[in-house]
């Protein structure tokens, strides 16, 4: 069975909740969700996995979270090549640039998208969450 790393930061736990719905729909789809959060997972884990899933929601003047996620992504960006990737994340306000931002960063580094970063305003409702589990079933069947 294909394991799938699904890493993110939550401050409030809505990205937390997107993340659980990503790993749902991994699993729906028949691959194995492996759920880590910044400083579960380290440079050297990316060679474990060909498909992964970066979540973090949007913080101050539209930027990644500072001190653990973004440090630990950047870690990731040189072994990004040939990955598929997806990206999440929760806003309260702005219009998304954080998120064109970092796919634009994500493929610079060489990484497939296998959809545009998904974004949630707040807290995930149904819809949102349904969201959640197409991301995770398309990044599955990638």
């Amino acid at each position: 069975m294909e394991k799938i790393a699904v890493v993110y930061w939550s401050g409030t736990g809505n990205t937390e909740q997107m993340a659980n719905a990503i790993a749902d729909g991994i699993k729906e789809a028949g691959a194995q969700a492996e759920l880590f959060t910044p400083g579960d997972f380290s440079e050297s884990d990316m060679d474990s996995y060909a498909k992964l899933a970066f979540g973090c929601p949007s913080m101050g003047a539209e930027q990644l979270e500072e001190s653990e996620f973004e440090p630990m992504f950047s870690a990731m960006e040189s072994k990004l090549g040939g990955k598929k990737i997806a990206l999440f994340g929760s806003y309260d306000w702005g219009d998304g640039e954080w998120m064109r931002t970092w796919q634009e960063q994500t493929e610079n580094a060489g990484a497939s998208m296998v959809a545009d970063g998904l974004i949630i305003n707040n807290t995930p409702d149904d819809h949102g969450l349904a969201a959640c589990v197409a991301l995770g079933k398309t990044l599955a069947t990638a």
